[in-house]
């Protein structure tokens, strides 16, 4: 099945920025949707941005202007750059592969925000 690796996290200060990979097994963007996806201690798992084989994107309005997501075909990985982060963006970031009927989750890597 397809797995999916999340690695980048870490420590970064307030307004620091820090990249984010997610590497898949299997060439899998032109048929699934992308995203990234993080959970922050006491709170739902939210959705930050996701990204289509068209390019096409999106980006939840707390990280619009701040994030980026990509993707890179040839290396079946994913990327969500994270500038001017704040520390209400701590928490563990999740990769997700989905379609309609299912989806793949990677584990998570943390990421803190902290002076």
């Amino acid at each position: 099945q397809v797995q999916l690796v999340e690695s980048g996290g870490g420590l970064v200060q307030p307004g620091g920025s820090m990249r984010l990979s997610c590497a898949a097994s299997a060439s899998i963007f032109s048929v699934y949707v992308m995203g990234w996806y993080r959970q922050a201690p006491g709170k739902q798992r939210e959705l930050v941005a996701t990204i289509r084989s068209s390019g096409a994107t999106n980006y939840a309005d707390s990280v619009k202007g701040r994030f980026t997501i990509s993707g890179d075909n040839v290396k079946n990985t994913v990327y969500l750059q994270m500038n001017s982060l704040k520390p209400e963006d701590t928490a563990v970031y999740y990769c997700n592969a989905g379609l309609s009927t299912f989806s793949y989750w990677g584990q998570g890597t943390q990421v803190t925000v902290s002076a």
